[in-house]
């Protein structure tokens, strides 16, 4: 039986264990740059098997919230090296998460003249903070095959502004609704071109992203995380199991490094996916009104997964898998310093 504490091959690298820390937003890089606060924060956690980071707009016009960082400029490959040189001083692994928020986000987040792009023309209904207030999301301009030519192109810099930044590799978020779940979906993505319209078509911007960016830092360094079934940012499916099995077929000649799956309410696509994907399976497992938890270990060692990620209580207990490992009592997550804010609820819980 797999024990969550063997070690397990992802990609080129060896991890030392199961035990990974879920990408969570937390809001802190101020300017959009990473910072001292953030390297401090990310190498307390460096006993992941592997770390993934919050989400990382891959150009100017993928942010979606107030204080994310970016990976599309000089000054924010120089503010991540601090971050992952950090890292790997304390033995750890991390991968930079690249997210597109799509249709998602504000006006008052981007420059003067840029605008919130998607599939199609469709709003989500959904408001996000930005700064005194919450704010409805713009209707999003529809990308031409000129403008998903150069999103993709995005992607792929930023995947090789990552390397350069130090990171062991990308994960691309195709989950919770953000610009790679958009064109998946059956409500914002109303294409009736090559990018729309069938499962075939829906997919197929997933698909040209992730061979894009494995073709410019190699297929071992990219994983790509989805969320099939899950409603987020006023997603929906119509078809899920149909359209997650026909992307994973796309995927299976790009030889990725893992799929990360955020799971939704079908353990039966979990499944499905577990069995047909070709490289290594991390699970962010179906919690309802709770964290991932050692109660989860059951998944690794029936074969379910070959990962887990673990969110909430990853960002309460730094030293989480020692504490796991030993049966320590854990730190409890205080919800109001998730978003923002200084050092509190950030890099102040207390290790063993």
């Amino acid at each position: 039986m797999t024990s969550p504490f063997d070690p397990v091959k992802l990609g080129d690298l060896m991890l030392p264990h199961r035990i990974a820390m879920s990408p969570m937003t937390r809001n802190r890089a101020y300017g959009q740059i990473p910072n001292d606060l953030m390297a401090e924060y990310y190498s307390q956690r460096a006993s992941a098997g592997l770390i993934i980071t919050e989400g990382t707009q891959p150009s100017v016009v993928g942010q979606g919230y107030m204080n994310s960082p970016g990976l599309h400029s000089e000054e924010q490959i120089h503010g991540w090296r601090k971050v992952t040189d950090a890292v790997h001083a304390r033995g750890g692994r991390i991968f930079a998460q690249l997210m597109h928020s799509g249709r998602v986000g504000h006006s008052s987040l981007l420059p003067d003249g840029v605008q919130h792009v998607g599939p199609s023309p469709i709003r989500a209904n959904v408001q996000v903070f930005i700064g005194d207030g919450m704010g409805d999301a713009p209707v999003p301009v529809e990308l031409t095959e000129a403008g998903i030519a150069a999103t993709i192109e995005d992607y792929a810099s930023a995947a090789a502004n990552a390397i350069e930044a130090g990171f062991d590799g990308v994960e691309l978020h195709g989950a919770n609704g953000y610009l790679i779940h958009q064109f998946l979906s059956t409500n914002a993505n109303q294409r009736t071109d090559k990018w729309g319209g069938s499962r075939h078509n829906r997919v197929r911007f997933a698909i040209e992203t992730a061979k894009a960016v494995a073709d410019r830092i190699g297929s071992h360094r990219v994983g790509l995380r989805v969320s099939p079934g899950v409603t987020n940012n006023d997603i929906h499916e119509a078809d899920p199991h149909e359209t997650y099995a026909e992307l994973v077929d796309g995927l299976k000649p790009i030889g990725l490094a893992y799929l990360h799956v955020f799971e939704g309410p079908y353990r039966d696509i979990t499944l499905l996916l577990r069995k047909e994907f070709n490289g290594t399976f991390i699970l962010n497992p179906s919690t309802p009104g709770g964290f991932t938890s050692k109660e989860n270990f059951d998944l690794i060692e029936d074969g379910t997964t070959d990962i887990l990620t673990f969110g909430a209580l990853f960002l309460a207990n730094p030293d989480l898998p020692r504490r796991l490992a030993e049966d320590k009592p854990l730190n409890t997550p205080d919800p109001k310093t998730f978003y923002g804010g200084d050092h509190h609820g950030y890099t102040d819980y207390p290790t063993l």
